[in-house]
C-alpha cells in the first residue's frame, strides 16, 4: 500500500518529539504525554436485578491549540443509554437525542463555529462512538453517560458486566474505493462499511497510558436474600455495600461482578403510562423443574482458531469444546470443524456421525492439537454447520455450538445471510475473552433461539462449561406463549434449566395477570399464571425500549429496511440511544476560530492476547496463516488531523498499515494444562457432590457424560491403581440403580484423587 504524508519542517519534528515504533498502532508519543483521555468513572448502582450506572470520561488538552478528541469504547450490549451532559468549568449542557444525521450536522455546525460540543454515536450494540469538540488549550471537560441495564440471572447469580475496552475485530472484504467515514486503523469494505469506525488505535504492550479508571458498584439486594459477591477480572475493595476496583488497574478488560441471590421468584411488573390506558411490562417466570430425558441431539461443534484465540483463551476453547463433545450420548450426531481463514473437519466421516465412544475419542484428540493461526472467517463456517443441521427429523434437535472471541467486524453481514438457513436449529455462542465481543455473540445467540455463556478467565472455565453442559439442546420448555403478547421485542420462545425467562412489552387496559404457556420436554402442555404488580419504574420502560431497538436493529440488518422510520421513532419517543439517532450537547458560547484539529484516542490492548493482530482480510482469505511473531505492525501512524501536538499545523497522516508478511506457524505440540491428574478427578467429586441433589433422569446423563471423560482420561492408563477408576466406567456404562452409582462414583473418585495427593512423586500430567 502506498503511504503519502506530507514532510513536515524540523522545528515541527522537534515539537512533535519522536513516534515511538513500541508505542502502537495509531497512538503518538510526546513530551506532554499521550492523547486526551484522561480518566474514566463508573459509578453504578445495583437494585435487585437492575443496574443504574453513569459513566464519566474526562478530557485533557495539553496542547497549545484547540481539539477534537474521538473515543472508541464499549458499553454493556443490553444497555438502555437514556441521557447525557457536558460540563466545562462551570459550564454544563445537557444532550438532545436526534435523528443521527441531523445531529452531525448540529455538532459540525457548532465545531465550525468555534463552540464546544460533543456527540455519542452507536455503532454497534456495544461499541459507541464519542467526540467532543473545540477543547481549549489546558482545559478539560467532561462527558457523563447515564444509562440502565439488566442483570443476567442464571442459577440463582445475577452478573454485572461493564466492558472497558474494543478489542481489534478482523475486517473481511474488498477495500472501497471511497474515503473512510472514520478515523480508525482499519479501511472500510464492502463487508463492513463502517470498519474504520469500529478500530480504535491500539497501544502496544509496556507503552504508557495515563488513562485512570474508577469503578464504584454500589449493591442493594432490593428485598432479595443477597449471598456471595465476587470480583473475576479485577482486584477490588469493599466499603459497607459498596464494592470498588482497586486503584491503578488498566482499562483493558471487562468488569465482571457477580452476585449470589436467594429467594427470586415469578412476578410481572406493569409501569402505565403518563397519560392513556397503555403501559410497559417486565415478566419474569422460573423455569419449571426438569423431569424428562432430553430429546436425541444433532450437534455441530464449531470451534474458532483464529490468531485473536491465541494464550490461555486457545487452551480454554479446547477445553470447553471437549466438554460439549462429553455431552453427547450414542443417541445423538454430530460433527466438528474449526476454522480460521480455513476450515478443517475431524476425521470423522462426512456429514454427521454418531456419538459413540471411539468417535467422540476421535473429535478431542482433533480438538487437542487445535492451534491459533489465521483470520476469523466466521460466515462460512456459519453456513456449512447449519446446512449440516437442515434436514434434521422430527423428534430430534438440531443444535449448533459456536466457541469463539466473537472478534469480528462483519455482524451484520452474518446475521442477514444466514438467517434464511437457520430454520429449527438453535444456536448456542460460548464467548472466550477477557473482552469479548458480547453484543454480537448474544445477537447470534437470540436469532437463534439459544443461549449466550461468556467465559471471561480460565478461573470460570469448569463453572460456565457446567451451565453449558446443562443447557446445550436441553430446554425445559418450548413453544412459548405470553398473553396478553406483545410485538416488540420478539418474546422468549424457550425456557432452560436454571434460567428465567424475561419478556418485555408493551400492554393497553389493566391486565390484571398474565399467562405464560409451553410444552415440556415430553410433549406436555406446561402452563403458569403471573399476578400483575403495578409499578412506576422508569427503568422498566427504558429496558423495554433498548430490547424493541435491538430487535428492530436486528430485523434491520437481515435486510428489512422498512423499520428504520419505526428504530427512529421508538428510540425518540422513549428517549433511549440507538443506530439511527444521537446524543448531542452544544456550548454556545464562542472558544475557538473553528479550526478543527483532531485526535484519536488510542486504547488498551485486551488482557491475554499474545499480540496485537491484524484485523482485515481484504479479498475474503489471508494470505497465509499468521505466525506468533513479533508485533505485526512496524510503525505507528499519526491519527492526528491538521496539528503537530505542540500547535503547528501539519498534514494529517491518512495512511493505514499494510498487511505484514505471513509466515506458516511452527508445528508446537499444545502446552500441557496446569492440571495434576488428582485435581482433575477432584474437580469431578466436586460435581457430583454439587448436583446430588438433581433428578434422577438428570443424574443418569450426567454420570454417561462422567463415564465418557473418565475413558478418555484413562483409557491410556494401566495398573493396580487405575483399575477401580475402570471398573467405575464399566459399571456406569452397563447401567443399574442411579443412586448406587452416584454413590460409588464419588466414593472411587475420592479414594483416587486422595492417593494421588498422597504421593506427589506419582502424580501424572493430564494428556501425558
Amino acid at each position: 500500500m502506498t503511504i503519502s504524508v506530507a514532510p513536515m519542517k524540523e522545528a515541527e519534528a522537534d515539537r512533535i518529539g519522536r513516534t515511538t515504533e513500541d508505542a502502537g498502532l495509531g497512538a503518538l508519543r510526546t513530551d506532554r504525554g499521550n492523547l486526551p483521555l484522561e480518566r474514566l468513572d463508573v459509578r453504578t448502582r445495583i437494585t435487585g436485578l437492575i443496574g443504574r450506572t453513569v459513566l464519566t470520561t474526562g478530557f485533557v488538552n495539553t496542547y497549545d491549540t484547540a481539539l477534537e478528541a474521538t473515543y472508541v469504547f464499549p458499553l454493556p450490549d443490553r444497555a438502555a443509554v437514556t441521557g447525557m451532559k457536558m460540563t466545562a468549568g462551570d459550564r454544563t449542557v445537557v444532550a438532545d437525542l436526534q435523528e443521527r444525521a441531523q445531529a452531525r450536522q448540529t455538532y459540525d455546525d457548532a465545531i465550525a463555529a468555534g463552540k464546544r460540543a460533543s456527540i455519542v454515536e452507536e455503532e454497534r450494540p456495544d461499541v459507541f462512538t464519542m467526540r467532543v469538540g473545540n477543547i481549549p488549550a489546558g482545559e478539560r471537560v467532561t462527558v457523563e453517560l447515564t444509562m440502565t441495564g439488566p442483570l443476567v440471572f442464571e442459577d440463582g447469580a445475577g452478573t454485572f458486566r461493564f466492558p472497558l475496552v474494543v478489542a481489534p475485530r478482523y475486517v473481511p472484504g474488498q477495500p472501497l474505493p471511497v474515503p473512510s467515514v472514520g478515523d480508525g486503523h482499519a479501511q472500510d469494505t464492502d463487508l463492513v462499511p463502517d470498519a474504520s469506525r469500529i478500530s480504535p488505535p491500539v497501544l502496544l504492550p509496556g507503552f504508557p497510558n495515563p488513562v485512570r479508571l474508577s469503578i464504584d458498584v454500589d449493591v442493594d439486594a432490593g428485598g432479595l436474600e443477597l449471598g456471595e459477591v465476587r470480583s473475576s477480572l479485577h482486584t477490588v475493595v469493599t466499603e459497607g455495600s459498596t464494592v470498588s476496583v482497586r486503584p491503578g488497574e488498566k482499562v483493558d478488560r471487562d468488569f465482571v461482578l457477580r452476585l449470589t441471590y436467594r429467594g427470586n421468584s415469578s412476578a410481572v411488573v406493569c409501569v402505565p403510562d403518563a397519560e392513556g390506558d397503555e403501559g410497559t411490562y417486565q415478566l419474569t417466570v422460573l423455569p419449571p423443574e426438569s423431569g424428562t430425558r432430553t430429546r436425541p441431539r444433532d450437534v455441530v461443534l464449531l470451534l474458532d482458531r483464529s490468531g485473536s484465540m491465541g494464550g490461555w483463551k486457545m487452551v480454554a476453547a479446547r477445553r470447553a469444546a471437549a466438554r460439549i463433545v462429553d455431552t453427547l450420548t450414542n443417541d445423538d450426531t454430530f460433527a466438528v470443524l474449526t476454522f480460521d481463514h480455513e476450515i478443517e473437519r475431524a476425521e470423522l466421516g462426512d456429514g454427521l456421525v454418531t456419538a459413540t465412544d471411539r468417535h467422540r475419542f476421535r473429535a478431542v484428540e482433533h480438538l487437542a492439537k487445535v492451534h491459533a493461526r489465521g483470520g476469523t472467517e466466521m460466515f462460512e463456517p456459519l453456513r456449512q454447520g447449519l446446512t449440516l443441521l437442515s434436514d434434521v427429523a422430527q423428534g430430534r434437535d438440531p443444535v449448533l455450538v459456536l466457541v469463539t472471541d466473537g472478534q469480528v467486524g462483519n455482524e451484520d453481514q452474518m446475521l442477514r445471510d444466514i438467517s434464511s438457513l437457520i430454520n429449527r436449529t438453535r444456536i448456542h455462542a460460548v464467548g472466550i475473552d477477557t473482552a469479548v465481543n458480547a453484543g454480537f455473540l448474544g445477537r447470534l445467540a437470540a436469532v437463534g433461539a439459544g443461549r449466550c455463556e461468556l467465559v471471561e478467565s480460565e478461573d470460570r472455565l469448569d463453572e460456565a462449561m457446567t451451565h453449558i453442559q446443562r443447557r446445550i439442546g436441553a430446554p425445559v420448555v418450548t413453544d412459548v406463549v405470553v398473553e396478553p403478547g406483545s410485538d416488540l421485542p420478539k418474546p422468549p420462545t424457550a425456557i432452560y434449566p436454571g434460567v428465567p425467562l424475561v419478556a418485555f412489552g408493551r400492554y393497553s387496559g389493566k391486565p390484571a395477570e398474565f399467562n405464560v404457556r409451553g410444552r415440556t420436554r415430553d410433549g406436555s402442555e406446561w402452563h403458569e399464571t403471573v399476578a400483575v404488580t403495578e409499578h412506576t419504574a422508569e427503568a422498566v420502560r427504558s429496558q423495554w425500549a433498548r430490547a424493541a431497538l435491538r430487535d428492530l436493529e436486528d430485523r434491520y440488518a437481515t435486510g428489512d429496511s422498512t423499520v428504520e422510520p419505526q428504530i427512529i421513532a421508538t428510540s425518540l419517543k422513549y428517549g433511549v440511544l440507538c443506530r439511527f439517532t444521537a446524543f448531542v450537547a452544544v456550548d454556545e458560547r464562542v472558544v475557538s476560530d473553528g479550526t478543527v484539529h483532531r485526535v484519536t484516542q488510542p486504547v488498551e490492548q485486551p488482557a491475554g492476547w499474545e499480540t496485537p493482530m491484524p484485523v482485515r482480510s481484504f479479498g475474503g482469505a489471508m494470505p497465509a496463516p499468521f505466525a506468533a511473531a513479533p508485533a505485526p505492525f512496524a510503525a505507528a501512524p499519526m491519527m492526528m488531523d491538521g496539528m503537530s501536538p505542540g500547535g503547528a499545523p501539519m498534514a494529517r497522516a491518512a495512511a493505514r498499515p499494510a498487511m505484514p508478511k505471513m509466515a506458516a506457524p511452527a508445528s508446537i505440540p499444545p502446552p500441557p494444562p496446569q492440571d495434576d491428574l488428582g485435581d482433575v478427578v477432584a474437580r469431578e467429586v466436586q460435581r457430583l457432590e454439587s448436583d446430588v441433589a438433581l433428578p434422577a433422569w438428570e443424574r443418569r446423563d450426567l454420570l454417561a457424560d462422567l463415564a465418557s471423560r473418565l475413558g478418555t482420561l484413562f483409557a491410556s492408563r494401566k495398573g493396580a491403581e487405575f483399575q477401580p477408576v475402570h471398573d467405575l466406567i464399566a459399571a456406569i456404562t452397563a447401567g443399574g440403580d442411579t443412586d448406587e452409582l452416584w454413590t460409588r462414583a464419588v466414593r472411587v473418585l475420592r479414594e483416587f484423587a486422595g492417593a494421588e495427593k498422597a504421593e506427589p512423586e506419582r502424580r501424572r500430567r493430564f494428556w501425558r
